[in-house]
């Protein structure tokens, strides 16, 4: 194994040592079979088949469908014809670096800086991915108002009846009653995908929502056994055999207050929390790969010298069942305010009418907790 330090440097060597380190979070989020492979982005963007590796347009099967007719040997078969759709994949790159001096090493007494941002590589980039993915929810669940006529019917609808919304004051309703319970999931799947609800698999919460939930005894949480024998918590759980991930980072909305007036019941402020839900394929995830995607940079006259390594990421998407329009990005890779803008996405459609909503794996529930 390459040293790791500038002058003996191996970039595919420490490629390769990285790709070797359990990435247990990933891991267990493919496991979920939520985020998985998507073989249509390896052809497209790793092996090079379109002109264009950031961006293209594939075609997305319709269903078969139609009435079946009487077999009796009198009547003529009226014979039905399948619609080809097409859906807007994309791939992004991110990229950073981190710093140390030699003086640090020094004075130390040899302690190696560089070493520890090796060790937290695939912790960091896994936080990172995981915010790509929170955007790009967040962009789907705005797109109420993209695209014209019947699509843009179909975008609001696919909003509006993937959303369940338990947060609201309602009737007196007392604050538990707007949190999750042992009914909430359930009711929200349903609502979303009817008789394909039994499709989704993995659910990202709020660490608020998750202690409402382990309270009333419906998680449990996921650990591992690390390289040195010591078993660790996940920050993962099940809840209702559904892998459930839980980050802080999950989006939050303040309520104000609103005072009581003539004939308007008023409330406390309050805070809305955002737990998204997400059935077995709703989102394709290739790496494509960088150039190169590690490498040291040696600079001798600063700091008495330092060194810093370089890590670049770039990985294609795709969401199933939603289209990524591309409407309003400036570069080649999409950053994560542009995935959250509503007009870049849009259900799957022919340019006159969308899929059925419910073929969409992808749900939210809005609660105080």
């Amino acid at each position: 194994m390459a040293k790791f330090d500038s002058k003996s440097f191996n970039e595919r060597a420490f490629g390769k040592y990285m790709g070797a380190v359990p990435n247990v979070k990933l891991n267990k989020l493919r496991e979920s079979r939520a985020i998985i492979g998507d073989a249509r982005l390896r052809e497209t963007f790793k092996n090079n088949t379109q002109t264009g590796t950031v961006y293209a347009t594939i075609p997305y099967f319709g269903l078969i469908g139609g009435k079946s007719q009487n077999y009796d040997g009198v009547s003529n078969l009226e014979t039905e014809t399948t619609t080809t759709f097409e859906q807007g994949v994309f791939t992004y790159g991110r990229m950073n670096g981190w710093t140390e001096a030699d003086f640090s090493y020094d004075v130390t007494g040899g302690v190696d800086f560089m070493a520890n941002v090796r060790n937290q590589i695939n912790t960091y980039w896994n936080a990172d991915d995981q915010n790509v993915f929170l955007a790009i929810l967040k962009g789907i669940f705005s797109m109420a108002s993209t695209g014209e006529g019947a699509i843009k019917i179909a975008n609001a609808e696919f909003v509006e009846m993937h959303t369940f919304d338990i947060s609201a004051p309602d009737g007196g309703n007392t604050t538990e009653a707007m949190c999750m319970s042992a009914t909430t999931l359930n009711s929200a799947i349903q609502r979303a995908c009817g008789d394909n609800k039994h499709k989704f698999a993995l659910v990202f919460c709020h660490s608020t929502v998750s202690t409402n939930l382990e309270n009333l005894k419906l998680i449990a949480y996921l650990k591992y056994t690390d390289a040195d024998g010591i078993e660790r918590e996940l920050g993962m759980a099940t809840w209702n055999g559904r892998l459930v991930v839980i980050d802080d980072s999950m989006p939050t909305e303040i309520i104000p207050a609103v005072e009581s007036t003539e004939g308007v019941e008023g409330h406390e402020a309050y805070t809305v929390y955002t737990t998204y839900i997400l059935g077995e394929g709703a989102i394709g995830f290739e790496d494509v790969g960088a150039k190169v995607p590690f490498e040291m940079i040696r600079d001798a006259k600063t700091r008495g010298g330092e060194d810093t390594l370089v890590s670049r990421k770039r990985h294609a998407v795709s969401v199933a069942g939603i289209s990524y329009l591309k409407a309003s990005q400036a570069t080649n890779s999409p950053t994560n305010e542009e995935l959250e803008k509503g007009e870049n996405w849009s259900l799957v459609n022919d340019g006159k009418k969308a899929i059925e909503h419910k073929a969409v794996p992808i749900a939210r529930i809005l609660s105080r907790g």
